[in-house]
């Protein structure tokens, strides 16, 4: 931004935010899993914690973000930018996950193609920051430190002995370098004794993985602590391929990647390692007890969100995403509904949460993974009623929008459009189907949906068949490169 303080030496210093959206938050489960995970939710304002962390960026940063995500989430990560204002992202697409060591190295071999001395402002898509203010100033002193070839994290000022944060311990002060200091060392996440200790001696920091750089700092450090992931991902870069707007990483290339993350791949390994304090209100909001701690609290200390009736009850956190949630004559607790799932449980156990999405794996529930809502990039879908031979959905297709060119094996489909126009093809018919119109697809037909309008298109699909999974469908051709 225009705006954006300068500090000496800082004039025309190129700052690219990289922002990583990986896993999934399972112990924000039921409302984060794997296909839709925390990152896309507004879970702390009307806007999700992707769209927050890129707006926070963009009031730091020249540049354009750079954002790492994986094949499934790249067209909702897409739209959720342009939905935010943020203009001309790069999207760089992980074929499969390999934490957070292979993803930065890639983005900075981007970054590094225009300009090897760029700062890399990496960040996690999932944190929360409610202390932007102080944000300016802490970027200042990391920019400095990486201007002059050092690896800059960032140590929060921790509020209490949390057991779910790693830690950095403080060495001394850099000359020459305010408000920077050494890294002495860096924990694991540790015991409740340990982190006591911790707290009291005043020597250490929360690590909140926020770290700034130059692109060929990060590039060299890799290559000397860690040169196997560095080759692989050189490699993976060199046969990458333009998908649309994504840029696409070489598939079996990035599969030999080891799976790493920045702090044993470079932070822990490294001596030009240093650490910025700061008072940035951090948290990575990793679970249901961290998110309650950052919220609006009523007088009772309680936090509603949705359709939430509250009585007599006090320091607890109720969310419904659907249903009228009501809660009487409880303390401490956390109540969270879906339209197909409900959380009950203890504050103090929120971390267990984790536990009940290991055994939804284990019984193979779709619930462990998946929503009712399935979003595509034409818009989305969700079942309303499933019966052994017969399925009822509804499908939302955004305008100028259109579903794959695809058949069916096993089952036949009825259409009634209840809003907007759909421009149905039917074999070798096309067929403009408007409100209050229906038409039949035939098991076996060729057909496709689009909507030529300019509101969306919503539609009541009716299907009957011998087998109703969502792997029977043969795409013979797409708009958005899928197999």
């Amino acid at each position: 931004m225009s705006d954006r303080k300068q500090e000496p030496g800082q004039t025309g210093t190129t700052i690219v935010p990289v922002i990583l959206s990986g896993g999934s938050g399972t112990r924000l489960w039921p409302m984060s899993r794997a296909s839709f995970p925390k990152q896309l939710w507004p879970l702390l304002s009307a806007q999700s914690l992707l769209q927050e962390t890129a707006l926070r960026a963009r009031q730091v940063c020249f540049s354009p973000p750079v954002v790492v995500c994986n094949e499934e989430h790249r067209f909702l990560i897409a739209e959720q930018l342009r939905e935010a204002g943020i203009e001309s992202p790069k999207v760089l697409l992980e074929p499969v996950g390999r934490n957070s060591a292979p993803a930065i190295a890639a983005a900075a071999l981007l970054v590094a193609e225009q300009d090897p001395q760029a700062i890399l402002w990496l960040m996690a898509a999932d944190a929360a920051i409610t202390k932007p203010e102080a944000l300016q100033d802490a970027m200042n002193r990391a920019v400095a430190g990486a201007e002059k070839g050092l690896v800059v994290t960032f140590g929060m000022k921790p509020t209490s002995p949390e057991t779910g944060y790693g830690y950095i311990e403080v060495g001394q002060p850099i000359a020459g370098l305010e408000g920077i200091s050494a890294v002495k060392a860096f924990r694991e996440k540790p015991d409740a004794e340990q982190a006591e200790l911790f707290v009291k001696s005043g020597d250490y920091l929360w690590n909140s993985g926020m770290f700034v750089f130059r692109a060929d700092t990060l590039i060299r450090e890799m290559e000397e602590h860690a040169p196997d992931v560095m080759e692989a991902v050189r490699a993976a870069f060199a046969a990458r391929k333009g998908d649309l707007f994504f840029e696409r990483l070489g598939i079996e290339e990035f599969k030999k990647v080891p799976d790493i993350s920045i702090d044993y791949a470079v932070a822990e390994r490294s001596s030009n390692v240093a650490v910025v304090p700061a008072d940035l209100g951090w948290s990575d909001v990793g679970s249901w007890d961290a998110l309650w701690d950052i919220s609006k609290k009523d007088a009772e200390g309680n936090v509603a969100v949705g359709d939430v009736l509250i009585e007599d009850s006090h320091n607890s956190y109720v969310r419904s995403e659907k249903y009228l949630t009501a809660v009487a004559g409880v303390d401490d607790l956390v109540v969270v509904t879906t339209d197909d799932a409900v959380l009950v449980t203890h504050r103090d156990r929120a971390q267990d949460v984790k536990k009940i999405v290991d055994r939804l794996k284990k019984q193979k529930r779709p619930e462990a993974a998946t929503h009712n809502r399935c979003y595509r990039p034409w818009g989305f879908y969700e079942s309303l009623i499933q019966n052994d031979r017969f399925q009822v959905k509804r499908i939302v297709v955004q305008p100028g929008q259109k579903l794959s060119l695809q058949k069916h094996f096993h089952r036949a489909e009825h259409w009634i459009v209840v809003g907007g126009v759909a421009l149905v093809t039917r074999d070798a018919d096309n067929v403009l189907v408007r409100e209050n119109e229906s038409i039949y697809l035939p098991q076996g037909c060729v057909h496709r949906m689009e909507n030529p309008g300019k509101i969306p298109l919503t539609l009541i699909e009716v299907q009957t068949g011998a087998y109703l999974g969502e792997d029977d469908i043969v795409r013979l051709e797409d708009t958005y490169n899928r197999a």
